[in-house]
């Protein structure tokens, strides 16, 4: 008997890792430490159920203390909702005994012609072949169930959850229906409640991606709605900008003019320094970048103020005349989220370092913008953003390659040498 003592304590120690691994996988918030968090709810469930199995004789009722304790444990240590508790507690159920006890019983009663039991001093016993095999089974599951849910991110809503708690009440009801019969009934004739089980339990599998993938595509509507609400909230704000530039421009030639009379007037030497010094603060005007797009010319002025107040080496060289096709949203996509992107990251560089240069042109039937910045070699850099918070930021780059894609054409990045280049490249459409 020491030997399925020991299977018991290995199929013990394999249901309390699949507790654990299906925990990782939703529970991301822990309540304390990391580490006790993580390894305690599993240890404390191996142990009720081996205090459960050799010093009790309660049976298949055993399953309602354990899916209770689950619960408990998920919620005592995690700061999760219980409609995710409930979500974990139903998947480590399922891998756990509907879905690997099921099918292997099923596998091995096709091996062995339905005979899986034998007799050690007068007791009927599963045969110790089928137990290793159901143990293996566990881990397969396991492995599947992981692959499956290891990037799980998504936030399944209650009715979705509460469609799936119906489902598992089904595949509980006919699993425990099963293991009654064997615990408590003594009946080992329990092939066609394993079959529905298997079934079932499959079904619940389905249905449960199906809702992953359904919150999936929720949250991603979220997202685009947000992403265009930034860049419509952007382009508006170059739009009005853009108002108040021509009319400054206005003024700006007037009282160019206007101070051009005054300087060449029989004025005192008083009059003609004030001249002089209002000459040289409107001169900024003079170096106005022009670009062939005046909604262009905007972004470029903009970015570049930015630029000189974090104290950012700023080089543009931009010929966009001719090239009308691009809608002024993309525009600011492309170069106002790019240079935004580069001026963030040359403020984390030393001012000798912070360095960014705009190049964009027509060359052959092809449009190519470019945005350089030198940048610090740091671990995280694959990631979207630095930010805290990743919903709203670090969506710049995705938002430009969606842009690109509009126009048929590529976005792509390279962070190389303590360099990120952004090039895009749209082909200029047949009239």
């Amino acid at each position: 008997m020491w030997l399925y003592y020991l299977l018991d304590v290995t199929a013990t120690i394999v249901e309390a890792v699949i507790f654990y691994v299906i925990t990782l996988c939703f529970c991301h918030t822990c309540r304390f430490q990391k580490a006790v968090s993580r390894v305690v709810p599993p240890v404390i469930y191996a142990i009720v159920v081996i205090i459960l199995t050799f010093f009790t004789d309660i049976g298949a009722y055993r399953m309602f203390i354990l899916l209770s304790l689950m619960v408990g444990l998920i919620l005592l240590f995690y700061k999760e909702p219980f409609q995710r508790a409930l979500i974990v507690m139903e998947l480590t159920f399922l891998v756990q005994i509907p879905l690997s006890e099921s099918v292997g019983l099923s596998i091995m009663n096709f091996v062995y012609h339905g005979d899986v039991m034998m007799q050690i001093d007068g007791t009927s016993i599963i045969k110790w072949q089928v137990y290793i095999f159901l143990i293996l089974i566990k881990l397969l599951f396991l492995t599947v169930t992981y692959r499956l849910l290891k990037n799980f991110k998504c936030e399944i809503q209650l009715k979705d959850t509460a469609i799936l708690f119906v489902s598992f009440l089904l595949v509980f009801c006919i699993s425990f229906a099963s293991t009654y019969s064997f615990l408590d009934l003594g009946s080992f004739d329990t092939l066609a409640l394993d079959l529905v089980t298997s079934f079932l339990g499959v079904f619940f599998i389905i249905q449960f991606l199906y809702s992953r993938n359904v919150s999936f595509l929720r949250e991603q509507e979220q997202k685009d709605k947000l992403q265009i609400a930034q860049l419509q909230q952007q382009y508006a704000y170059y739009r009005d900008k853009a108002k108040n530039e021509e009319c400054i421009r206005s003024i700006y030639h007037d009282m160019k003019n206007h101070l051009l009379v005054l300087e060449g007037s029989h004025g005192t030497e008083a009059a003609c320094k004030m001249v002089q010094q209002l000459r040289s603060q409107i001169a900024g005007y003079e170096d106005y970048i022009h670009t062939g797009n005046d909604f262009l010319d905007i972004i470029i002025r903009d970015k570049a103020e930015k630029a000189r107040e974090k104290c950012i080496d700023f080089s543009a060289s931009l010929d966009f005349s001719n090239i009308d096709f691009i809608e002024p949203l993309d525009i600011s996509t492309f170069f106002g989220n790019g240079i935004d992107n580069a001026i963030e990251a040359s403020e984390g560089l030393a001012e000798d370092e912070r360095v960014i240069l705009v190049k964009a042109r027509k060359v052959q039937d092809f449009v190519s913008i470019l945005i350089e910045n030198n940048c610090t070699d740091d671990p995280h850099s694959g990631s979207r953003t630095t930010k805290t918070d990743t919903f709203l930021h670090g969506l710049g780059i995705s938002n430009m390659k969606k842009a690109a894609e509009k126009y048929n054409g590529i976005c792509t990045t390279v962070q190389k040498n303590g360099k990120f280049t952004m090039k895009i490249l749209l082909p200029v459409p047949k009239r």
